[in-house]
């Protein structure tokens, strides 16, 4: 576990939840919405302005992280509050991969934040995949810095 760490953009300020805030994330979703959900155990950080206007959930996997979701209030899209928090999580994790299934809309924006497309995921993830895929059109990336 990444301990907390703070970090101001413009009026945006990137704060790590512990488990016992998670709570917080579940009612942001709810209230947008947003059928996103936080699994027991992922690891949650959001951006808030001074409440939560967007948040990020990563799972540990096969030495690495894969990144669940990511939702951004629809008030505060365009800001770059999601650049901040992917910025924020390459940071973080510095010496892991960070994998993502994506729609190929969101292509450019990983993209642009040194995402690359793969084939080669680890298992859980390649069956996950298989599986979303079959119900929509989803692409793998991955982020590790070289």
């Amino acid at each position: 576990m990444v301990p907390p760490m703070n970090q101001n953009c413009a009026n945006f300020n990137v704060q790590y939840l512990a488990k016992n805030q998670h709570t917080l994330v579940h009612k942001f979703y709810r209230n947008h919405n947003s059928r996103m959900r936080v699994t027991q155990q992922a690891e949650v950080w959001v951006v808030r302005a001074p409440h939560i206007i967007a948040s990020v959930c990563l799972s540990p996997v096969a030495h690495g992280h894969w990144l669940t979701s990511l939702f951004t209030a629809p008030a505060f899209r365009q800001q770059g509050a999601a650049r901040l928090l992917i910025k924020h999580l390459q940071l973080a994790y510095p010496d892991a991969p960070i994998w993502l299934f994506c729609h190929p809309e969101l292509f450019s924006f990983y993209s642009s934040l040194g995402f690359k497309l793969t084939q080669h995921l680890p298992d859980a993830l390649n069956s996950r995949l298989t599986r979303y895929q079959q119900h929509k059109s989803l692409i793998a990336m991955f982020y590790a810095e070289s």
